[in-house]
């Protein structure tokens, strides 16, 4: 059991609160001394990268329903063809 209580709201704002008291100094108006900008730069690089991870994760599984369902790419036919033609009925290109 969560000692502080179930209730993830509360931790998460009392979390944010503590951060942002380590950051700013507001009586002083300057930046705190526990504060590093490394640290800061550091954690966003790592939250940039697991939304990339993320992303990448959730749009490969994405294309691996498609494909399996109704498939990614057309037929070699319909390539030669020409996709204007094949997909949407109508020339592009009159020769």
């Amino acid at each position: 059991p969560n000692p502080r209580g179930n209730d993830i709201a509360q931790n998460v704002h009392e979390n944010l609160a503590q951060a942002e008291s380590r950051a700013h100094d507001y009586v002083a108006n300057k930046a705190s001394s526990e504060y590093s900008i490394f640290d800061q730069v550091v954690t966003q690089a790592t939250g940039v990268l697991v939304t990339v991870i993320l992303s990448g994760i959730v749009a490969f599984i994405a294309f691996k329903l498609v494909d399996v369902t109704i498939g990614l790419r057309v037929t070699e036919e319909e390539e030669r063809e020409g996709l204007d033609v094949a997909s949407h009925g109508e020339a592009a290109y009159r020769m």
